[in-house]
């Protein structure tokens, strides 16, 4: 970049936030006026691909520039490691780095935070220095022994069960005010910086402040409403109509406190003298599904609303506009390298893989998305050398399977094993159309363009869209490793608890995974 290009990047990832529900993207309620103002200054990309429907591989692939399926950290492989990450990349570049989030996965021992100076997860039960050291060791003894591997399974999920039965007075939404100071403070320690944030508001349960519960979801009452999508999905519980407009109430009061939280941020900056010389992301990791296709939460699908997100940019090499072409979160890696003016590509460890920047990824390069000149194309380059197809990929996710198994076992519902809940899937999406590769019910296509709510699945109909689009997502799954159609087993039973003392089973009672 120029010289005169800014020297620093706040990178913000709004969790679980759909694009639709955001004032930028044409929603009706005034959720975020504050982003409004941004986008007035930033690129607005309409078309951004997630690589995954939820927070673990999503940030992993935000922070080493890699496909869920490259790096490995999903929910039966919950730490990421062997990979250098962006901000050790960036520390090593002489950038001082932060990490502010209360989301339980983005934490020490699932190795997201490696590399950042300054580090704090507001956890929910353990401070953030607990969460390093011996136990960060202990995490990964457990999820290498397959004895131990459901209890760490367990244990990752461990702040987010916490956040359920706490945030009703002191939840993520009290955290956030916290989270934006703490990283006003880094900035004002710091020269060059990289920050990264991630807002836990719209996150599964519901509690938001009485200001803005007053101005979007009044006289709701957040206790009363089903805040457990695993009731939901097993069919323990039903939801009616009434019920799900006070649920997407609460859930735009989340949204419009993360909306005023940025903009107190923001204003900071300007006053400051800081946001000319910064370059802002704003993102989500994925959405949420209010009971679109029968399904609450952001599990088990690969449907529009968790995986096509919202994404702007500021930065002076991109226009205040709007973008209909395909991007991917992926690509953010690299624009956040190309924005610093930082190669990468050197391992923090031997043995490492380490991704080097490359300017056909860069949302800032003449030749962004022109894989065909790509040095050493990745599997979704060589896969779609035009660019115009986004991959993502979802392994089982047994931590959510287990609690749906739990809330059907006591409502005396059997799920069946070939379903949607014990599936793995992939997909290839470009802005006309999506194929998914489902590996235990059938695959699921869809005419975006013609029926963006994806209300009838048209694969099997010959339509060419939808063959292209699989045909691309044919080549992906062959570059990573071939496709997910051999079923696993679908046991996710707690074998090891049994094996555990009473004063850790007790304190999983009191957390909510043991009856």
């Amino acid at each position: 970049m120029s010289s005169d290009a800014p020297g620093n990047v706040l990178f913000v990832v709004m969790d679980t936030v759909r694009a639709d529900h955001l004032t930028p993207y044409g929603y009706d309620r005034p959720t975020t006026p504050g982003l409004a103002d941004f986008a007035d200054e930033a690129t607005v990309f309409e078309e951004a691909v997630a690589p995954a429907p939820w927070t673990l591989p999503v940030h992993a692939s935000l922070f080493t520039g890699l496909y869920p399926s490259q790096h490995g950290a999903d929910q039966e492989n919950p730490y990421l490691e062997g990979a250098t990450t962006l901000a050790e990349t960036l520390s090593a570049a002489g950038y001082d780095t932060a990490c502010y989030s209360s989301n339980a996965w983005i934490t020490p021992y699932t190795h997201l935070t490696d590399g950042f100076d300054h580090q704090d997860n507001f956890f929910e039960v353990m401070p953030g220095d607990l969460l390093s050291g011996p136990l960060a060791r202990a995490w990964k003894t457990m999820n290498d022994s397959d004895r131990l591997r459901a209890v760490a399974d367990k244990l990752v999920s461990l702040g987010n069960v916490a956040h359920e039965y706490l945030a009703g007075g002191e939840g993520a939404d009290s955290k956030t005010p916290a989270v934006i100071d703490r990283t006003q403070e880094f900035v004002a320690d710091s020269e060059d910086w990289f920050a990264f944030v991630n807002l836990m508001d719209a996150h599964l349960p519901y509690h938001p402040p009485d200001e803005f519960a007053a101005e979007f979801a009044p006289g709701v009452d957040s206790t009363a409403v089903c805040q457990n999508s695993k009731e939901y999905n097993s069919g323990a519980r039903d939801i009616d109509a009434d019920e799900w407009a006070d649920i997407r109430n609460l859930y735009d009061a989340e949204i419009a406190h993360i909306d005023a939280q940025l903009t107190r941020l923001f204003d900071w900056l300007k006053d400051r003298g800081e946001w000319e010389d910064t370059a802002v992301v704003v993102c989500a990791d994925h959405g949420e599904l209010h009971g679109e296709h029968d399904l609450y939460g952001h599990e088990f699908c690969l449907y529009d609303p968790l995986v096509n997100v919202p994404l702007m940019v500021k930065h002076p090499a991109l226009d205040a506009d709007r973008r209909t072409d395909t991007v991917e979160l992926v690509d953010l890696y690299h624009t956040v390298l190309d924005a610093l003016g930082v190669e990468g590509g050197d391992p923090a460890a031997a043995g490492d893989t380490a991704v080097a920047r490359d300017p056909t990824r860069s949302l800032l390069a003449d030749d962004y998305r022109a894989f065909d000149d790509a040095a050493d194309p990745d599997p979704g380059q060589a896969a779609a050398p035009g660019g115009e197809f986004g991959f993502v990929e979802y392994s089982r996710p047994v931590v959510e399977l287990k609690q749906l198994e739990e809330k059907a076992a006591d409502a005396g519902i059997e799920i069946p094993e070939d379903s949607r809940f014990y599936a793995r899937m992939r997909a290839a999406r470009r802005p006309d159309a999506k194929y998914v590769r489902i590996d235990r019910i059938d695959d699921e296509a869809y005419r975006l363009d013609a029926d963006p709510g994806e209300t009838t699945n048209v694969a099997g109909d010959a339509d060419p869209a939808v063959e292209a689009t699989e045909r691309t997502l044919a080549d992906f799954e062959s570059r990573v490793g071939g496709a997910w159609t051999g079923a696993d087993d679908a046991d996710v039973t707690d074998d090891a608890v049994a094996d555990m003392d009473d004063e850790a089973q007790e304190r999983l009672r009191d957390l909510g995974y043991l009856e």
